[in-house]
């Protein structure tokens, strides 16, 4: 795990400097992800590190909590942008209901206006937003394509969810984050696990298997049932889309 810490530190050093930047900005949630990226972008940046707190509506006030109690025990410079307007606009305009049937419609809405205020603060700054998305999450396809996945660079994107919980650990995150059920946050009691239907632990020794370049049949003689085989193969199959550049016509 400390080769993974001093990779990490070097990749912001490296790819910000590369691009020109010496300032970074990203969203601070209350959850694990956000966490250790806030972490290793105030230890490298200090005070060009920039964590921005935008809960909606339907956001856990815990959680902005938590993201504010976190930010301040570090010395991490923070601002929270209540985006509840936007959402409350969204929904009238587009005539939704606050229910389950539209919750993803506002989730990802809400995930773009997120993004769409840190590539504000970006231009204002002249600094590079830094994505918080593991590899889990990035392999089964589990964000907002132009939403929380959008970022000019990420240093856990080749990192798995259930090896975040042992960074943590490693680098100081509180118990009070690191203890908490993964959630994208699209409402009070929403759960990572429950929408995916298995644990991380889980789903993270399957992804492994599969990018290493196994086959469904190799994976049954693995021991992983066939149920869970396709569930997670379907996801990644219908999600790739969402880690492809737009395709450009050769004409």
């Amino acid at each position: 795990m400390q080769k993974k810490i001093k990779k990490i530190e070097k990749f912001l050093l490296k790819e910000s400097k590369k691009r020109g930047f010496d300032s970074v900005v990203f969203g601070l949630s209350g959850g694990i992800d956000s966490a250790v990226v806030g972490y290793f972008c105030n230890k490298i940046f200090k005070e060009r590190a920039r964590a921005f707190i935008m809960p909606s509506i339907f956001s856990n006030p815990k959680n902005t909590n938590d993201a504010i109690n976190f930010a301040k025990s570090i010395g991490l410079y923070y601002e929270v942008i209540d985006i509840g307007k936007f959402q409350d606009d969204f929904i009238c305009v587009s005539h939704l209901k606050e229910d389950s049937k539209d919750f993803h419609r506002i989730g990802n809405f809400m995930a773009r206006i997120r993004m769409a205020i840190l590539y504000d603060k970006s231009h204002l700054y002249n600094a590079l937003v830094v994505g918080t998305s593991n590899k889990s999450e990035l392999m089964l396809g589990y964000g907002t394509l132009y939403g929380d996945m959008a970022c000019a660079i990420n240093p856990i994107g080749n990192i798995y969810k259930s090896e975040i919980f042992e960074l943590a650990k490693r680098v100081g995150i509180p118990k009070y984050i690191i203890n908490k059920k993964p959630s994208a946050d699209l409402f009070v009691g929403q759960s990572d696990e429950d929408d995916l239907g298995y644990s991380y632990e889980t789903i993270d020794k399957l992804l492994v298997q599969i990018d290493s370049g196994l086959n469904k049949k190799q994976l049954f003689n693995k021991g992983f049932e066939r149920e869970f085989i396709e569930s997670i193969q379907t996801r990644i199959k219908n999600n790739r889309f969402k880690s492809k550049i737009p395709k450009i016509a050769k004409v």
